[in-house]
């Protein structure tokens, strides 16, 4: 009992640390790489972030790992799948935080469980119960009050939510046998050769600003933007290991929610009265979604004792 429940400490640690870094990482963005393109930011994520997931991978001694994902094509196919949406996901992310939107970045991340919502029916063909149609009717509306009155269509928090949710639904498919530090390394590997290329266009395009002018603190920045990249995702796979599903998701929402505060608070952007508005309404509808998980995990356990 006691190392189970050490266990749940450590976990929720690691998950909480995990959201607060992902939660103020716009405003390392802003305050740190604001004049970086935004693609110069994904690369060096993607390379740096690759040095440490493979010092972790050697150091661990789980090169054999890496080899069986590879050599496994539904495992290795879903995990390039799974890349190529995660650097859609950061890329934006970089993108939102760096043009004064972070706030929508957050808005995107809120809406995703409800866009996750839809894809387990259009794609796995699941049955939503009726709380969670109402959940998805009122997600939709706040994205139509906010449209309508901030003036232009939140394209930046529909694309992270769609994508990371994707992301999520690829992960889910070949999770099973794989290990997550051999997974997360192999879709940074992926990544590799495309970063590659966009750095040598931005050096040819002179739009790169790594070791243009010497060595300094945009550079360092710049590395550490890896380790900072790759460490929240070793501690969350640390997490979901020791908590259960349920808490790893409510606990998700803390870093929209971060997010939200660093945008407003310390990156001072805007918030209107129309947007706060669809921002109430996507928090009802996780409400209602939350509710209703914890409602029928509950008569799921009734059903089981009787």
């Amino acid at each position: 009992m006691h190392e189970a429940e050490n266990d749940r400490r450590y976990g929720l640690a690691a998950a909480v640390t995990t959201y607060a870094i992902w939660g103020f990482f716009p405003v390392y963005f802003v305050l740190l790489l604001g004049g970086v393109d935004p693609l110069e930011i994904l690369v060096h994520r993607v390379l740096w972030g690759s040095v440490v997931l493979v010092g972790v991978i050697t150091a661990a001694r789980q090169w054999g790992s890496i080899k069986e994902v590879i050599r496994n094509s539904r495992a290795r196919n879903g995990l390039a799948l799974a890349s190529l949406l995660m650097g859609v996901v950061w890329f934006f992310y970089g993108y939102g935080a760096l043009t004064g939107r972070a706030v929508d970045v957050a808005l995107g991340y809120f809406v995703c469980p409800l866009v996750t919502m839809v894809l387990a029916v259009a794609v796995e063909g699941e049955k939503l119960r009726p709380a969670q149609w109402v959940s998805a009717v009122i997600g939709a509306f706040a994205i139509v009050i906010v449209t309508v009155g901030y003036g232009s269509f939140p394209w930046i928090s529909c694309i992270i939510a769609v994508a990371f949710a994707l992301y999520s639904l690829a992960k889910s498919r070949v999770s099973r046998g794989v290990k997550a530090t051999a997974g997360l390394t192999v879709e940074s590997i992926f990544l590799v050769p495309a970063a590659g290329a966009i750095m040598a266009w931005l050096y040819a395009t002179d739009r790169a600003a790594f070791a243009v002018e010497g060595l300094g603190s945009t550079e360092l920045w710049l590395v550490l933007s890896g380790p900072l990249t790759a460490f929240p995702l070793l501690l969350f796979a640390i997490a979901a290991a020791r908590l259960p599903l349920s808490l790893v998701g409510n606990l998700q929402y803390l870093n929209p929610a971060l997010q939200f505060v660093a945008g407003v608070l310390v990156l001072q952007e805007e918030m209107p009265l129309t947007r706060l508005l669809g921002f109430g309404l996507v928090w009802l509808a996780l409400a209602v979604l939350v509710i209703d998980a914890s409602q029928a995990r509950t008569r799921r356990v009734r059903q089981f004792v009787r």
